[in-house]
């Protein structure tokens, strides 16, 4: 068994309150910090899960703060987390926050070129996670995620959830065109018939942003980069009590901008650009040249997914951006390298804790207010 940093002496008031509540403690490693020390209680009876609260709730009883990233898993029965092809690092991740061993797959290709999976371990009975993101070979990666979800349902799994930290197809989630497809929509129906109970997927909320930047948030504005984030910006910006702008551009045909016209008023501040997406990086570079040259003295950009093909990074190094924020949901490290503007979270914590959540039957949406990073 695995666990955070809760270390209480033997005769402490942390060590005396739990007594009290008829807790015992127990000593395990901790995944985060890899320190054995005496973790947080058991209750005596089933095995339960902690996670970190206990020393935000209870700080005066511990001996000292609990290390960035430990939280403690005591014990998680009948639950299995595999890992499809598209992300191995962002699910070892996961999997080590989580205290687990990645489960046994193994994925080939035939000779002309279908996929093969092969479950390697008995899954009968067990809550199944499976982690594939939408990158790379997207639409391989795609078939490879509903043929482990197919097979570990024919085997008998009791759930099969999919944590897709980028949902593949998410922009072409509207008919804005006659005769266009709803390609989200096919897929997820897709997910549905290969036997998938729950989909676990990544976007931005505001609480995950307020630690980003040190910088004072009075004299920052929120900006959106097109109409269709206007819902997210207002959000963030409302948590985040600072005023908002918005960015309309018309587009000729797709990845290409043509006109752009900027509603708020951005001068002598701070402008932060968030959005889910970045692919090319047409519409946030040119959006902020619009906002330096309107006045903004700093401009930001805060992405869930950074998709970066093309000439994206050619384009985000000749733009006047401060930095490029983008989560893990997708590979960074080639794209860090030629770019010193991005910059990169990891979201394994927050999908580690959903994925302990939907185990436990606890709620996902605590999440979007309450964010462990």
């Amino acid at each position: 068994m695995r666990g955070g940093h809760f270390p209480f002496p033997p005769q402490t008031p942390g060590s005396r309150f739990l007594s009290a509540l008829g807790l015992r403690r127990c000593t395990v490693r901790c995944s985060g910090c890899n320190t054995s020390e005496p973790h947080p209680p058991q209750l005596r009876g089933p095995p339960v899960s902690f996670y970190p609260l206990f020393c935000h709730l209870f700080p005066r009883l511990c001996r000292e703060e609990a290390p960035t990233g430990c939280f403690c898993i005591l014990d998680m029965p009948n639950i299995v987390l595999f890992s499809g092809s598209s992300h191995h690092d962002l699910s070892q991740k996961v999997a080590d926050r989580l205290g687990l061993e990645l489960g046994k797959v193994i994925t080939k290709k035939f000779s002309n070129q279908e996929t093969c999976v092969e479950i390697g371990e008995s899954v009968r009975g067990e809550d199944v996670y499976i982690v594939q993101s939408g990158c790379g070979e997207i639409n391989d990666n795609l078939m490879e995620l509903l043929i482990m979800i197919n097979a570990c349902k024919i085997a008998s799994s009791s759930r099969v959830t999919a944590v897709i930290p980028c949902f593949p197809y998410a922009r072409q989630d509207k008919k804005d065109k006659s005769r266009a497809p709803i390609s989200a929509k096919l897929v997820a129906n897709m997910l549905s018939v290969a036997g998938a109970d729950h989909i676990i997927t990544m976007d931005l909320h505001a609480s995950q942003i307020q630690g980003f930047f040190d910088i004072a948030w009075k004299n920052c504005i929120i900006v959106s980069p097109d109409a269709g984030g206007a819902k997210r910006v207002t959000s963030i910006a409302d948590r985040l009590n600072v005023d908002f702008a918005l960015i309309h551009k018309e587009r000729k045909k797709a990845n290409e901008v043509d006109r752009m016209v900027l509603v708020g008023d951005v001068k002598d501040r701070v402008a932060i650009l968030v959005d889910d997406m970045a692919d090319t990086c047409g519409t946030i570079c040119k959006a902020a040249e619009k906002l330096i040259d309107a006045g903004a003295v700093k401009v930001y950009a805060i992405l869930t997914h950074g998709i970066f093909s093309g000439p994206a990074i050619s384009r985000i190094n000749s733009a006047p951006f401060e930095a490029v924020v983008v989560t893990n949901t997708i590979p960074q490290e080639e794209k860090m390298k030629a770019c010193p503007k991005i910059q990169v979270i990891d979201i394994s914590m927050i999908l580690a804790e959903a994925i302990r959540r939907t185990h436990n039957g606890e709620s996902v949406s605590y999440l979007f207010s309450h964010v462990p990073l």
